[in-house]
């Protein structure tokens, strides 16, 4: 299987289909998320989906509701204004990396394989993780495992880097990681590689800024009641989203008005993130780090009209 959803039902619950509403699915993958919108909609509802992976091209279901975008989801409103899409009526984000993804042992993204230091979600973008570990300076390393990988020894490891790649460049997954070996922990090694090809990941294909941009154009790419539901895999993540819900920033600044109501472009509908059950993690592992999160939108105000 191209890519194993996780928490499908709960996410496709939360987006309160209507049989002809407006939907968009900003992180396609193997399309399971948006193949199940498609079975909820009727013959009026539409169905537009962003990925970036051309691998994704690959895999796309042949139905007249249905607009790839294989693009970026920061430029989401540009192309929701541009398919005549807006507003919609509920959003999708399934965030983090796909089995498919993984499992490409050519992309570099798997601790398990042997290759090229990559990791590009759009392999058409210029920078790799290659070029990450042998040209950026000891501080840009050090800001990048302490930011991404929240990891409390970044500079040594930065350092670690810098003195290895000076005696030969860092080419491959393998070789980082036996450069790296000094500083794991019997039983954590894997644990430990996962949040160093975190950090490269998110930096090489800015996961944190492409998110807080999509959540941003949400509040103007979703009618009065239409659904934001968002999966995410790792802290930083939920952090930004969580946040967003709660207050409309990413500081997490609650303002209220003279009666004490909260002044947010969403409504909360799940005070604590959705986990998947232990029965689905033991069918798909990869479910037990996600976190879901949905909310409502709320009103209109300063948001401007479409046509």
């Amino acid at each position: 299987m191209y890519h194993t959803p996780v928490m499908l039902k709960e996410s496709i619950d939360g987006l309160a289909i209507k049989a002809a509403g407006l939907y968009v699915d900003v992180t396609y993958g193997g399309g399971g998320h948006s193949r199940a919108i498609l079975e909820k909609l009727g013959s009026e509802g539409r169905l537009l989906a962003f990925d970036q992976d051309s691998d994704a091209l690959s895999n796309l279901p042949e139905d007249g509701r249905f607009t790839f975008i294989n693009q970026n989801f920061n430029y989401l409103t540009n192309f929701l204004r541009l398919y005549k899409a807006l507003p919609a009526d509920g959003i999708l984000a399934d965030l983090g990396v796909s089995s498919h993804q993984l499992d490409a042992a050519e992309r570099g993204f798997s601790t398990r394989f042997e290759a090229t230091l990559d990791l590009r979600m759009n392999r058409n973008a210029g920078l790799t993780a290659r070029q990450v570990i042998n040209q950026y300076s000891q501080e840009e390393l050090t800001r990048i495992f302490r930011d991404f990988g929240e990891l409390p020894n970044a500079w040594k490891l930065a350092l670690t880097l810098i003195e290895a790649r000076e005696k030969q460049e860092i080419v491959t997954t393998g070789q980082l990681k036996e450069v790296l070996l000094r500083f794991t922990r019997k039983g954590q090694e894997n644990k430990f590689y996962a949040r160093v090809f975190q950090a490269l990941r998110i930096e090489v294909n800015g996961e944190l800024d492409a998110l807080k941009s999509m959540l941003q154009q949400s509040t103007k790419s979703l009618k009065p009641g239409g659904r934001l539901v968002v999966l995410s895999y790792h802290s930083l993540e939920d952090r930004l989203v969580k946040h967003f819900m709660r207050s409309g920033n990413f500081d997490d600044t609650v303002e209220k008005d003279f009666y004490g109501n909260v002044l947010s472009p969403f409504k909360v509908l799940n005070r604590k993130a959705i986990t998947a059950t232990d029965e689905e993690i033991e069918h798909n592992p990869r479910a037990r780090s996600a976190r879901l999160r949905i909310a409502e939108r709320t009103d209109y105000e300063n948001i401007e009209k479409y046509s």
